[in-house]
């Protein structure tokens, strides 16, 4: 005869149940405080990186002054060394465009895809032209 301690098997499945749901919960929990942190940690870095990128924004700008001043330092008008500064960062720029529209250029459509979906219209015109059913699958020659 069984003890009185022992619990039933519907009592077993509950608790199990309940168990794992439990613990299901604690680590959606868990999930959730890693991911908060994770993203509050992604933000921080994010916002260094623009500051940082805004800093190297000024100091471009202050360079770039200082380099036009330095021209004009050679004996040459200070709006000529403006000039001669703007016209570098120019062909720096004309330089990535050209560059860039070259990369743009190479860029083609998906073959990959484009080559696959043609391959299914060929398969279902087949199966179609066979009489067989285009909801069922057919069947693919080995």
């Amino acid at each position: 005869m069984p003890e009185q301690d022992e619990q039933s098997l519907g009592q077993l499945v509950a608790n199990a149940s309940r168990d794992l749901s439990a613990l299901v919960r604690g680590e959606l929990e868990l999930a959730k405080a890693e991911l908060k942190e994770s993203v509050a940690a992604a933000g921080k870095g994010a916002g260094m990186f623009g500051a940082a990128g805004f800093l190297v924004y000024l100091a471009v700008i202050l360079l770039s002054v200082a380099a036009a001043l330095g021209i004009s330092a050679l004996g040459l008008h200070p709006a000529l060394g403006f000039l001669i500064v703007a016209g570098v960062y120019l062909l720096i720029a004309g330089l990535l465009a050209f560059i860039g529209i070259q990369n743009v250029k190479k860029a083609g459509p998906p073959e990959r895809t484009i080559r696959s979906i043609e391959e299914a219209k060929a398969l279902m015109n087949r199966s179609e032209s066979n009489g067989s059913d285009p909801k069922q699958p057919a069947a693919i020659d080995r």
